[in-house]
């Protein structure tokens, strides 16, 4: 398998993270979901391209059927982030349809294959194997319109390229040969139960207590994806719900602007913030000023809590394929950053006799896209192989 060029990218609505094997070699990235548009008048030139680090200031042109309108130049990621102009994901948003999913995905392998070829300026970049998500909500009506817009050949520039002379530009041409789509949670059991090197089982408790029942909650930006796993197999009956950390955060960016003065530059930076912990919870509005900003962040973790168990219990009761379930298992990166409050609430459900016991996994925030990466070699394995026998999530 080191032979083959594999891309796993979980499309989030607050992050994009990736995993890219070529010939072999891991490397693993994540860039907030953040387009801005690029105009040459307004850009302020450094003084030095040292002061430039290249991935705060990834700015693409995507030249690809996948795109609308392919005359426009975005900033995309962390340098996206920090414009006035900043676009942000909207709630309930359609990944399949929308220039920004394919701005990113592109750019962010573009960006991949330029920091393996840094001598390079026309770098040719081809991925035997793209493995993407969707949401539950979109994944059975749009899976196959996404793997339509994905394949072929894509040319994306990159402009003001620090380290080089002018015009400062850098192509690449991405040529995906086969993409398959999976299920967000679904992809996340994979990552659970399946080695990465091997493609075999690794968890075979967790395998047999997917005979009684498994639901995975995978609480995201904008959806919180639910699925139910029975016998090793994902379940039809069980459907996620557009709910997600992003209006919790969006909330707390309010108060903070309207309360201290300190203008966040995207929910990126704040879930940064949260991922310190309390100890990082605090702003600087001005020079040597600090202002705890715990007393806005409690209160949404706290409300996020209480609506995603609201939902998982929803889950459990509405799906006969899934009732009896022996474990409930909560993933995903907001989870993470709420589990504290997630098992506050949970310890208050059974006292009120409607136990919900939840398994927090370790990289609980990584699942989907170690489970897509699992995704895309099982699905070369089987083109190599003509292999029938292996399960995968593909619908």
């Amino acid at each position: 398998m080191d032979r083959h060029n594999f891309l796993a990218v979980d499309i989030g609505n607050s992050w994009y993270k990736a995993l890219a094997s070529e010939n072999g070699i891991l490397s693993e990235y994540q860039i907030p979901n953040a387009i801005a548009l690029f105009d040459a008048e307004f850009y302020e030139k450094p003084y030095d391209d040292d002061d430039i680090v290249f991935e705060d200031n990834l700015i693409v042109e995507v030249k690809s059927q996948a795109v609308v309108d392919r005359r426009e130049i975005f900033y995309i990621g962390k340098g996206a982030a920090k414009q006035r102009d900043v676009s942000l994901t909207a709630f309930n948003n359609q990944k399949v349809d929308e220039d920004r999913t394919y701005l990113l995905l592109f750019g962010l392998a573009g960006y991949h294959s330029v920091l393996q070829h840094p001598e390079e300026t026309e770098i040719t970049y081809s991925i035997d194997q793209l493995a993407v998500s969707l949401p539950t909500t979109q994944y059975k009506e749009r899976k196959t319109r996404l793997k339509d817009k994905l394949a072929g050949t894509h040319t994306i520039i990159f402009h003001k390229v620090p380290g080089l002379s002018e015009p400062k530009e850098l192509t690449v041409k991405v040529i995906i040969n086969d993409v398959i789509v999976g299920a967000e949670g679904a992809c996340a059991y994979l990552g659970l139960t399946r080695d990465q090197e091997t493609l075999g089982i690794k968890d075979e408790e967790l395998v047999k207590e997917s005979q009684k029942g498994i639901i995975i909650g995978d609480l995201g930006g904008d959806s919180v994806d639910f699925v139910g796993i029975k016998n090793n197999k994902p379940v039809a009956s069980v459907e996620g719900e557009p709910f997600g950390i992003n209006q919790f955060l969006d909330h707390i960016i309010q108060r903070v602007s309207k309360k201290e003065m300190y203008r966040f530059d995207s929910r990126a930076e704040l879930e940064e913030k949260l991922a310190e912990g309390p100890s990082g919870w605090y702003v600087e509005p001005f020079a040597g000023v600090r202002k705890d900003i715990s007393k806005y962040i409690l209160p949404q973790l706290k409300s996020m809590a209480i609506k995603y168990l609201e939902h998982f219990d929803r889950v459990r009761s509405s799906s006969s394929e899934i009732k009896g379930a022996v474990r409930y298992i909560a993933v995903g990166g907001a989870a993470k950053l709420a589990q504290k409050q997630i098992q506050e609430a949970a310890a208050k459900w059974s006292d009120r006799g409607r136990p919900i016991e939840l398994t927090f996994p370790e990289n609980m925030e990584k699942l989907n896209v170690l489970g897509l990466m699992i995704l895309a070699k099982m699905n070369q394995l089987k083109r190599d192989k003509g292999s029938n026998h292996i399960m995968t999530t593909k619908g």
